[in-house]
This record gives structure tokens, C-alpha cells and sequence, in this order.
């Protein structure tokens, strides 16, 4: 079916508050819509908010269904139409983001039905008691998260950070990993010149000199390291759980043909992680070729990944790993209050994952 993009600027959203922080992814099997429906409607809930129950026909006719889907650039579109599995029986709407902030305030908005991002943006959603679900989690690498010092660099541990200029984005993973390795070297945010800044900004400051370290993800760690002789002084590997969540809107969880073309998805994307496994040099030139990144770069980090990328349903494990960074946030005052992050949960779809995997 036809799928078309958008650009963030052409969806009606609406501010979640003022407080909410701007931060930093084989043809269609016809066996996906079958396992998918009939799966769709385990819609038990993690905790007390339950989602509407009842059986689905699972020869659903979802011509008429639109999803309304964000993605990163070099993300989920890239991957399903690189891998093949882009020829859904529904149409996607796909809008391009930068950051799943930014995907979060959207949906609360309104104008999302899933998005993606790290464990930390539905926290401070949490406090606002906006209008998302955590519905699959995707397990991905965390060696590509790290601690650079520039070329020639005195600094040798986290300790030796103590008064210096430090690069991080708030609310992201950056900060949220910095944050622990500081505590663990006896050490706060205010024993450290931190600034936060966007990647673009934090490469030009670190290229520039005006950073004595940067915590920093993604491609942008090969390229300092190729490009200005950075060192890696510590990753995030131990640090940082390497989930990343799926959100879902309620109300598209609670419409049955949406509710069914949410678990289709997440079956492909699962499939697509599955496919991504098998072809990494394919797909590091798709990728180059998109995000204008050196192929050598993109492998460098496929070639070095904690863990193998896969898509998979909610555990009990999961949603304590999202209240371990919560609680980390509230003790170091990062948010103001304690936040429960349970209640976001669902396992509505672990069914559908479980007989795709």
C-alpha cells in the first residue's frame, strides 16, 4: 500500500509543558496479518490500565487504516523498505524526527500513533501524565554510547573530569549514563562544567576545543575519533540497559483495526531486525547513502554492537530497568518528584511478538 512522509512541521502538535526537555530507527508475508490480529488482543496490561479486550477476526481488512508513524532519518521507514517489508495491507503516514522527545510531545499531541526512543522521554511524560503506552521494546547496542576526550588528552578516567568542561544532551542517554559514572567516581553534575548541547553543537565544540570531554551516541563517535583523533575514555556499556521502547497512543490501541496494523508492524520490525542481522554490509550503504555518513564509520559501529538488535514484548525486567533510570533522575533531582513508570506499560502485544519471532 502507498506509505508517504511527512516533516515534523506538518503535524498540528501541541506543547506537552514547558518542562518537557527537547533532546537528541522478502516480500510481506501473508502469514503477518493472520499472527498479528489474533495476537493484537492479548491486551492484558502490566499494570491496572487495562486496554479494551475482545477477539479480533484475523482476516481483518485494514485497506482502510491509516498509521500515523515517527521515524528518525536512516530508521524503521529505511529499515522495512531496505529489508523488503515495507508492502504493508494499511497505509503509513511516516513523519521524520530528531528526537523521541519530540515524538512524545507529538503523540500526547495527538498526531502520532507509534513512535521510538530511549527509556528516558516516557519518564518525563510520566510527570505530565501524557497520553502514551510503552508497547515492545527494542533491544539494540550500547558500545556506541561513550565518553570522548579530544587527541593528546591528560584526562585517563571519569574521576579526572572534576572541574572540567563537559559536553551531554539533557534527558537523553547521555545524561543519564554520565550521570551514573560521575556517582560511581564519588562525583555530581556540579562537580563538572557541563553543557548541553546538541550533537551538531557538541561536535563543532569538541572539534573546536572547547570541550575537554563529550558524552556522545551514534555515528558521531567514529567520526570524532576519525576525523579529530578523539579517544574514547569510557562506553556506556554496563551503564545503560540497551532498550529502546516502542510507544503506542491509547486510542490507537483501543480501535481493533489499529490495534491489529500496530501488531502487523512490530512483527515487521521484528523480521526487519531479523533480515538487518543477515545483511549489515547491504545496509551500512543504504544507510551511508542517506545520512551522507562514511560506510567505513557505519560499520565501525555495526562491527562493535553489545548486543544483537531485536524487537521483543514487555518483560517485568524491562519496565524495572525504566524505573531504575527514573529513580537515578529523582535521587540526583534531574526531575522533581519520584514517578511510578509502570502504568505506562502494556504487554498487549507480546502475543503477536512472541509467534513472529
Amino acid at each position: 500500500m502507498t506509505q508517504s512522509t511527512d516533516s515534523p512541521a506538518s503535524l498540528r502538535r501541541r506543547r506537552l509543558v514547558a518542562a518537557l526537555p527537547a533532546a537528541p530507527w522478502l516480500t510481506a508475508s501473508t502469514g503477518l496479518i493472520s499472527d498479528a490480529a489474533s495476537a493484537a488482543n492479548a491486551t492484558t496490561n502490566a499494570t491496572t490500565n487495562a486496554e479494551p479486550n475482545g477477539k479480533t477476526d484475523p482476516h481483518l481488512d485494514l485497506s482502510q487504516v491509516r498509521l500515523r508513524v515517527a521515524t528518525y532519518k536512516g530508521g524503521d521507514a529505511t529499515l522495512l523498505k531496505t529489508a523488503g517489508l515495507a508492502d504493508t495491507p494499511y497505509t503509513i503516514d511516516w513523519s521524520e524526527f530528531q528526537s523521541g522527545n519530540a515524538m512524545i510531545e507529538a503523540m500526547n499531541g495527538g498526531s502520532l500513533d507509534i513512535a521510538s526512543g530511549s527509556e528516558i522521554p516516557p519518564i518525563f511524560a510520566r510527570l505530565q501524565n501524557a497520553q502514551i503506552r510503552v508497547i515492545a521494546v527494542y533491544k539494540d547496542d550500547v558500545n556506541n554510547q561513550v565518553v570522548l576526550v579530544p587527541k593528546g588528552s591528560a584526562i585517563r578516567s571519569i574521576a579526572d573530569l572534576k572541574g572540567k568542561r563537559v559536553g551531554y544532551l539533557r534527558a537523553t542517554t547521555t545524561h543519564y549514563y554520565l550521570l551514573r559514572m560521575l556517582e560511581e567516581a564519588g562525583l555530581s553534575f556540579n562537580d563538572i562544567q557541563a553543557a548541553s548541547l546538541a550533537p551538531r553543537d557538541g561536535f563543532a565544540a569538541f572539534n573546536a576545543g572547547s570541550l575537554d570531554a563529550w558524552a556522545i551516541y551514534g555515528y558521531n563517535v567514529p567520526l570524532a575519533i576519525s576525523q579529530a583523533g578523539a579517544r574514547v575514555l569510557k562506553n556506556a556499556n554496563g551503564y545503560l540497559s540497551g532498550n529502546y521502547l516502542y510507544y503506542g497512543h491509547p486510542a490507537a490501541l483501543a480501535d481493533p483495526l489499529r490495534r491489529a496494523a500496530c501488531a502487523d508492524l512490530l512483527v515487521r520490525l521484528q523480521r526487519a531486525c531479523q533480515w538487518f542481522a543477515q545483511h549489515q554490509d547491504a545496509y551500512a550503504k543504504v544507510l551511508s547513502a542517506e545520512l551522507r555518513v562514511p560506510e567505513p564509520a557505519i560499520l565501525s559501529l555495526y562491527r562493535n554492537q553489545s548486543q544483537a538488535r531485536r524487537v521483543t514484548g514487555v518483560t517485568a525486567a524491562d519496565i524495572a530497568s525504566e524505573q531504575q533510570v527514573a529513580d537515578t533522575f529523582a535521587r540526583a533531582a534531574v526531575i522533581e518528584r519520584h514517578v511510578d513508570v509502570a502504568p505506562m506499560w502494556t504487554d498487549t502485544f507480546n502475543a503477536a511478538l512472541a509467534r513472529g519471532a
